[in-house]
């Protein structure tokens, strides 16, 4: 099966980091499928039984975003609610059809790496930042996987590191 790539970035147009990670991706379309959900829920009202189809289809699943104020785009934590619901990704009895599939996050942090250290300017890594996604996944049975990220897009990212970041990020893909 294809791993499901979910692009969240309401401005993918003006990005640089992420319209660089989806351009590399989109060169193996019998690897991934590409799901971009601002285009698809401009009106931000999501289909759930679409979405829950859409990730039946796949046993890997990444959640791709850049980092908006230390937290996703608020699109995405509304996916999130609205998708994992009870009986279908959880529940006493029933659900769980995220159990096994692997679930990894691709972030682009606008702040410099040496930011998100305990002795850094926020004093927390971004592993600790994304601990909510660990948690959930771990609540859904899925099998979280390690995070790839890019640190430093908002300070002029070289062409050279984000053609090996783009490079990484297939890498990182074909690594599970």
């Amino acid at each position: 099966m294809k791993t499901l790539i979910i692009v969240i970035h309401p401005n993918l147009n003006d990005s640089v980091v992420n319209k660089r990670w989806v351009n590399e991706v989109e060169k193996h379309p019998d690897l991934y499928t590409v799901h971009y959900l601002h285009q698809t829920y401009i009106d931000g009202v999501i289909d759930v039984e679409k979405e829950q189809k859409l990730i039946e289809q796949h046993d890997s699943i990444i959640l791709q975003f850049p980092l908006y104020w230390f937290n996703c785009p608020p699109l995405l934590k509304k996916w999130l609610d609205d998708v994992f619901t009870y009986g279908w990704a959880y529940g006493s009895n029933s659900g769980y059809k995220l159990k096994d599939r692997k679930i990894g996050l691709a972030v682009s942090a606008g702040i410099k790496e040496e930011d998100f250290t305990r002795d850094g300017r926020y004093h927390h890594t971004l592993q600790e930042i994304l601990l909510p996604f660990e948690v959930t996944m771990k609540y859904v049975g899925a099998n979280y996987l390690p995070f790839y990220s890019l640190y430093g897009a908002e300070f002029e990212v070289s062409e050279e590191e984000l053609e090996r970041s783009a490079k990484g990020y297939i890498d990182y893909l074909q690594s599970f």
